[in-house]
């Protein structure tokens, strides 16, 4: 399985062979796991709060944007962890074994809110939220990112793992929104309703997250032995690697708007049903299935445009289709058609995205390889997961933060007349926020010129290795 080449470096001569579709499958699997929780999180869990639990959305708002200092700390310890990892199951794939359980369990640990003081409540929510997405989510889900690129090194067979992975997680968030709040409804509605409901989607994120362990085997594997080249991976060397690998910095804020548009559209559309169309059951359900099942299509789509035009250039045609869509939105946002419409031609949009993210990002591993001589799979994607995060925390603190200043109305019923002003904060949020962030997409994605470069970076990469050169 194994050949030395010029005496200095160790690789696996099965790291270029496709990846089995049993592989690709199940590697999916591990996002719909992740999207789970990602789904609990960005879509219910404010509302939860708000109107179950009757606390402040300001309060939530200053929960998850000062726990994003931790998680930008939590990411970078764990990419340390990845890196220096050393098993029988390989770097990255041991995580997932070894966080699945604990990583189930915090999910559920979110909705058990104790019925006691505002004060006792703020540390509660603080705690949990933080060990369930700034410590366990990033335990789980770092390594499995950076699993991707060492799965193999065959760009197209990476493309292929990142649309698998991008066509199945959002099941994940469908199966969330579709199915939680009827099952909430039907058991009572009241917080042990919760509980339950969300207990079963833990069950289920666990066993997912054990069938991608099962099934995806670690490929690629480098190792060096000369001293100058074990150097290099000092602190320093390996910070300035990823700081000036300038196509990590496109791809990271590419990484992060994407989960921003996730998530504002994720957390505001429970009110806007709620409160706009005066629906939170099964009008919430048509639309996010509608703009997600769009999404998933779009990107098995996606592998014929990326072939004929690039990743760089798929998306930028996405984003403008996003751009198009919520202008039209903005017309009438108060029409139910309309606005399924728009959720299907947003979802259209958002695809190429989707698909190409990750892709992109184990591009920018070989681009960082070939140019400092150094392979960061963990670094990259720690530091990556960073900004993913940073964008729907400072999101939720946004959204909060606009709600709370137009009056609305926290509850414990469920239930709350919300006045005029807060109305029309949710239909503003509804329908300018995603226009700013596809807008924001469309100008970072021009600046993107990897594609072109890429086939001459895997030539001389190839010939480096051959002679034990990096």
């Amino acid at each position: 399985m194994e050949k030395t080449v010029h005496d200095n470096s160790l690789v696996k001569n099965d790291q270029f062979l496709k990846v089995p579709f049993a592989t690709k499958v199940a590697y999916g699997c591990g996002d719909v796991a992740c999207n789970i929780s990602f789904g609990v999180v960005g879509t219910y869990l404010t509302l939860f709060y708000t109107d179950y639990i009757g606390i402040p959305a300001a309060t939530i708002g200053l929960v998850m944007l000062i726990s994003r200092i931790f998680d930008g700390v939590s990411d970078v310890v764990m990419g340390y962890l990845v890196s220096h990892t050393k098993s029988k199951y390989g770097q990255s794939r041991p995580w997932i074994l070894w966080t699945a359980i604990p990583y189930t369990i915090s999910i559920i640990l979110l909705f058990m809110v104790p019925q006691t003081s505002p004060t006792l409540q703020f540390i509660y929510i603080f705690v949990t939220y933080n060990f369930s997405t700034t410590i366990m989510y990033t335990a789980v889900n770092l390594p499995y990112g950076s699993l991707s690129a060492m799965l193999t090194r065959d760009q197209s067979e990476r493309d292929m793992v990142s649309v698998f992975r991008m066509a199945m997680s959002p099941f994940g968030r469908i199966a969330i929104a579709m199915f939680t709040m009827p099952v909430v409804k039907f058991l009572g509605n009241d917080q042990r309703a919760w509980v339950i409901s969300i207990s079963i989607w833990a069950f289920v994120g666990l066993l997912l997250l054990l069938f991608c362990f099962a099934k995806c085997e670690e490929k690629v594997f480098i190792e060096r032995k000369t001293p100058e080249k074990k150097e290099k991976g000092n602190a320093k060397a390996t910070l300035k690697a990823l700081f000036t690998n300038q196509y990590f910095w496109a791809v990271g804020i590419l990484w992060m708007l994407q989960n921003a548009t996730v998530g504002i559209t994720g957390m505001i559309l429970p009110y806007y049903c709620k409160y706009i169309f005066q629906n939170e059951t099964w009008m919430y359900s048509v639309l996010y299935f509608s703009e997600f099942i769009t999404v998933i299509v779009g990107v098995m789509l996606c592998p014929i445009l990326i072939k004929r035009i690039g990743k760089r250039n798929t998306v930028l045609i996405g984003a403008f289709i996003a751009l198009a869509a919520q202008c039209i939105f903005i017309i009438n946002p108060y029409s139910f058609e309309l606005t399924l419409g728009i959720s299907i031609l947003r979802g259209l949009g958002a695809a190429p995205l989707n698909a190409c993210v990750f892709g992109m990002l184990n591009d920018v591993v070989e681009f960082g390889h070939w140019k400092s001589g150094l392979r960061q799979e963990a670094y990259i994607f720690s530091a990556g997961s960073v900004g993913s995060k940073i964008g729907p925390g400072i999101t939720t603190a946004i959204v909060t933060g606009i709600m709370t200043m137009s009056g609305y109305i926290s509850s414990t019923s469920g239930v709350a007349i919300q006045p005029q002003s807060a109305l029309d904060a949710i239909v503003n949020l509804y329908a300018y926020g995603p226009l700013l962030v596809w807008i924001i997409v469309a100008v970072v994605t021009l600046m993107y010129k990897l594609d072109k470069i890429y086939p001459k970076i895997m030539v001389e990469l190839a010939e480096r290795e051959a002679k034990g050169e990096c």
